[in-house]
């Protein structure tokens, strides 16, 4: 009886785990639905074939829009429409990310994505433009204003990611957890939307659409793993005296409710960047330009314009 009842149970936590692995797993969507579902143009930069957009007047001043971690592009689809109008308008799927997808080279590092943001920079035609760039993108926004001081004219920076927190410090990779070695098959929607709710200060208003997108933009070829590889190659070192060297008119923008990186870090850029000014948005997330985007944008087409306030 005994042994019966345990075969019984065996049986039953069999079933549960192959439940969970089919309610887990998730395969990469087709390469070519995707793109006929999400249309853009592509470049060959450095030999990564980049997903990009490129809107507005060809002669206007130019404004490169650099999404955050696990984004896309498309997170910009609101401010993209607006600003094009007055500014030349360039957003892109960063190397790893989206449909850019996997870098055939394997290297994750800052170095090689602010190589290929100069890059194609060049092809464009661009000496110069303002750089805006949120959480991750907000970071490789102001390590090319450090790096390449003379090809930035403004940088706006939407709770920028880039000093040592608990779990990721300096000087070395953050450590993985054993459960995310999963990641490249899995991607259940609710999963998806626990991680991204946080970013929203009123996380029950976030559209069904841009949870979809995505899932999409996580589930295109190789992007997974390409995230793992990413995060086992960064290696955070203090910013101080490249923040410090920056000199081109700095706009800080951060959402009073941002859950993923709280508006007190804003202390730190301000204290290392004397010259730039925050803007505090309330009522607003982590990506105030997919949350609010009409009533964030304003603060930013003030100081593009030249506006002090």
């Amino acid at each position: 009886m005994i042994r019966r009842i345990l075969r019984w149970t065996a049986g039953l936590l069999l079933v549960a785990i192959a439940s969970l692995a089919v309610w887990l797993y998730a395969p990469d969507k087709p390469r070519a639905a995707l793109e006929a579902a999400y249309p853009s143009d592509y470049r060959t930069v450095l030999g990564l074939r980049v997903r990009l957009r490129d809107t507005g007047p060809r002669e206007a001043p130019a404004v490169i829009l650099l999404h955050g971690f696990g984004s896309s592009l498309d997170t910009w689809d609101a401010w993209a429409k607006a600003l094009s109008a007055r500014y030349r308008v360039i957003r892109l799927d960063l190397p790893g990310f989206g449909l850019t997808g996997p870098d055939p080279t394997g290297d994750y590092s800052d170095a090689r994505t602010l190589a290929v943001l100069a890059a194609l920079m060049d092809q464009l035609a661009l000496p110069k433009a303002t750089l805006i760039g949120n959480s991750l993108g907000g970071r490789f926004a102001w390590e090319f204003a450090a790096h390449y001081p003379q090809r930035v004219d403004k940088l706006v920076l939407i709770s920028p990611d880039g000093f040592a927190s608990p779990g990721f410090e300096y000087g070395k990779a953050p450590e993985v957890p054993l459960m995310l070695e999963a990641m490249p098959w899995v991607g259940p929607r609710s999963l998806i939307r626990a991680n991204l709710a946080p970013a929203w200060a009123h996380p029950d208003a976030l559209p069904d659409a841009v949870l979809d997108r995505y899932r999409d933009m996580l589930l295109a070829p190789g992007v997974r793993r390409a995230i793992l590889d990413r995060t086992r190659q960064t290696v955070l070192t203090d910013p101080a005296p490249r923040l410090r060297s920056i000199t081109a008119p700095t706009l800080l923008l951060w959402g009073e409710q941002d859950a993923m990186i709280p508006i007190s870090n804003a202390q730190d850029y301000l204290r290392l960047m004397p010259g730039a000014r925050l803007v505090r948005l309330p009522g607003m997330g982590h990506v105030p330009f997919e949350e609010s985007p009409a009533a964030a944008l304003m603060p930013l087409e003030r100081f593009l314009a030249g506006e002090k306030r």
